[in-house]
């Protein structure tokens, strides 16, 4: 049974980038009601223009992000659906120009996923219709010797979305049990993969809108191309 994101309360963290601008659009015309998360006020201006409530936050900081998530539960209630797009790209020179500076940087959208989903993973397992997506690269499929560190990151990235949705399947099978009846899986973690970002930002607006669209269980742990 396909749902729809009217009235749901969805996060972007990360949205002060051009995705996020055209996922808060694409949403709030479809009738959602959106946090903006980011960590220049005065890029959340623009957001806020658009009908998004804002949030500042570093999402690279686990203290932070727990106070983004009371202030949230006490504003707007719980969340369903969450939406990452904390990301960066620093590369080339082959395999001997993958410095640890880069790739601590890239590693910092591991570091936001991780924890801006455990924060947020019990909002999801109890909405009745919840949907969370990353953006990744075809880079993970054909990792080169200049982007070594960038696939590695999206790489883990996706195994820790992966993990997400088992946790979801094992909670509706768990649920389940309980009470005695088929599983009922309301809650979709999905992974977006594209080659360049760059063109695309309405289309993965529009693609995550439409993850409400089709049931949980036909989008739950599955990479979407754009």
């Amino acid at each position: 049974m396909s749902e729809s994101v009217w009235g749901r309360l969805v996060l972007l963290a990360g949205a002060t980038s051009e995705s996020g601008h055209a996922a808060t659009r694409a949403l709030i015309d479809a009738g959602a009601r959106v946090v903006a998360v980011g960590r220049d006020a005065a890029k959340l201006e623009a957001l806020a223009a658009l009908g998004a409530a804002t949030e500042l936050c570093d999402v690279t900081d686990e203290a932070d992000v727990a106070r983004l998530a009371d202030r949230v539960h006490a504003a707007h209630g719980r969340v369903d659906g969450v939406l990452h797009l904390v990301g960066g790209w620093r590369g080339g020179g082959g395999l001997a120009g993958q410095t640890d500076a880069d790739y601590r940087f890239l590693e910092r959208a591991l570091t936001a996923l991780r924890y801006v989903s455990r924060a947020f993973d019990d909002d999801l397992r109890a909405s009745d219709s919840a949907r969370t997506a990353i953006v990744s690269s075809t880079a993970v499929d054909r990792p080169l010797a200049g982007g070594a560190n960038y696939a590695a990151i999206k790489a883990a990235s996706e195994a820790w979305m992966r993990a997400v949705a088992q946790g979801f399947a094992k909670h509706a099978r768990d649920a389940a049990a309980r009470q005695d009846r088929e599983p009922a899986l309301r809650a979709a973690a999905v992974i977006f993969r594209v080659k360049a970002l760059d063109g695309l930002e309405d289309a993965l607006g529009a693609a995550f809108v439409d993850l409400w669209g089709a049931p949980a269980d036909a989008v739950n742990d599955t990479v979407v191309p754009l």
